[in-house]
């Protein structure tokens, strides 16, 4: 399937009404890491006015600062947390103009995740149940939503006793790729879930396929470094 073709159909998965060129916008600067542009899109927006912005534009925004936080800063700045907690405000009222935004549920889920991570361990465990609440919205408002998936399973194997769960991680990453067997990312992240199963021999499969795949056309930049971080975890384990 065609990239442009995707995109609509993500579009549309979302109930959104947002103009197609602004979307194709967010998503085509999201996936070249193309920090300029997505800091053009947030000003766009941002000067619109949030109040005249519906439901899924203002989820946009809120993206667009995650994501941003995210590739477009250096690790350990400390920026990214102020960039996070700006996300949770827009993606706040993304969802209190439109309950039903899978999306909007979706952005809240994953900027909470990623706030979580420049918290103590304590204050992040109370933010989990915010973070399970719409992540799993924005899966039971659209089941195709395999970033959500995604983001569920690195939850389920990442957080400490008692709250992770292997096998749930497991299932939630086969999930996504069964979904979306394009997105690189959800092989890498199920490659690190058995790395700490011990389950090494299926690891190294994964990361051999990472290595044969085309980044999905989403997501250019960040599965070409993924590539590279495969490339590498084989060079290291064929010494």
């Amino acid at each position: 399937m065609k990239a442009k073709g995707f995109l609509m159909m993500l579009l549309l998965a979302f109930g959104s009404v947002l103009a197609a060129s602004t979307w194709d916008d967010f998503w085509n600067y999201n996936s070249a890491h193309d920090a300029q542009g997505i800091l053009s899109l947030v000003s766009k927006l941002e000067n619109t006015g949030v109040e005249n912005l519906n439901a899924t534009e203002t989820a946009v925004l809120a993206y667009a600062y995650t994501e941003y936080a995210n590739w477009g800063l250096p690790s350990g700045d400390r920026q990214k947390e102020e960039l996070y907690e700006k996300a949770l405000e827009y993606a706040d009222m993304a969802i209190a103009k439109d309950q039903n935004s899978a999306f909007a549920h979706y952005v809240k889920g994953a900027t909470i995740g990623r706030l979580a991570q420049y918290k103590g361990i304590i204050q992040s465990l109370f933010m989990l149940d915010d973070f399970d609440r719409h992540l799993l919205r924005a899966i039971e408002l659209d089941p195709n939503n395999f970033l959500a998936y995604v983001a569920m399973g690195m939850r389920y194997r990442d957080t400490p006793w008692p709250f992770k769960n292997y096998k749930k991680a497991e299932s939630y990453l086969k999930k996504a790729i069964e979904i979306d067997p394009r997105y690189v990312n959800a092989y890498y992240e199920l490659a690190v879930l058995y790395e700490k199963m011990k389950r090494y021999d299926e690891a190294r499969r994964l990361y051999e396929k990472i290595l044969s795949m085309e980044p999905h056309p989403l997501f250019v930049a960040q599965g070409m470094e993924t590539k590279e971080t495969a490339r590498k975890w084989i060079e290291e384990h064929n010494k």
